[in-house]
């Protein structure tokens, strides 16, 4: 069920069960803080097959695919990737993806064939590709996306970034996965590289700039503190 984390920002439950439930987040800067923003971004879309389906969440919380300005993906997953067929045809903007992923994705470039992550994006892409005609964009670290700045966080994928508003919003992905009211890291099989998964976290950690919110893919957002909560994670690894 979809519901707000604060004015403006909204997490969109993409149905299943755990670990294939994800979190989409809608933000919406007419109502975030008073300023002149007016962009509709949706983060990550689910699967290709969610229930509730992404138009479903959308519809709950008043918006259709046609209202979106912009999609931010934080990693070519299928369960993050999967639903912008869905979006289709009312959806035409922009939809943007880290550089190592959208070279992955849009110029074929080879995930390394000895590791098992690799090897599953050697058959994912070929039978699960992203929809034709959307209009894909490769981010850099550091690059600006309106009013977000890119942070890239390689380790779960070549390719994994981290969206930052600047109104203190953090689009996590799955840098950190939420467990028990704390944040841990994604687990082995499901990333290319643990070490550098616990190094993103600590770069971005002493990096980014303060933010309240913490909205990772899978598990409970945090809407305050959240790069605390996320610096106490660092600190651990």
């Amino acid at each position: 069920m979809a519901r707000r984390l604060i004015d403006g920002v909204w997490e969109l439950d993409l149905g299943l069960l755990p670990p294939l439930a994800s979190n989409a987040f809608l933000l919406d800067e007419r109502d975030m803080d008073g300023t002149d923003g007016e962009a509709v971004t949706l983060c990550d879309t689910g699967l290709f097959w969610n229930e509730p389906s992404i138009r479903d969440e959308l519809a709950a919380v008043g918006y259709e695919p046609g209202d979106l300005d912009r999609v931010l993906l934080t990693h070519y997953d299928l369960d993050h990737v999967g639903g912008l067929e869905r979006l289709q045809p009312e959806f035409t903007g922009p939809v943007f993806l880290g550089r190592a992923d959208y070279e992955l994705v849009e110029n074929g470039a080879p995930p390394p064939s000895n590791n098992h992550k690799g090897l599953f994006h050697r058959a994912a892409r070929t039978l699960c590709p992203l929809p034709d005609g959307i209009d894909l964009r490769p981010v850099d670290d550091g690059e600006a996306v309106g009013r977000f700045t890119s942070y890239a966080t390689p380790g779960h994928n070549p390719g994994h970034t981290v969206y930052v508003h600047d109104c203190g919003v953090a689009l996590l992905g799955d840098l950190v996965w939420e467990e028990g009211g704390a944040m841990t890291t994604p687990i082995w099989f499901d990333s290319y590289d643990m070490d550098r998964v616990r190094a993103s976290v600590r770069e971005f950690a002493a990096r980014a700039p303060a933010f309240e919110v913490a909205a990772m893919a899978h598990g409970t957002p945090f809407v305050r503190d959240g790069d605390d909560v996320l610096g106490a994670l660092a600190a651990t690894l």
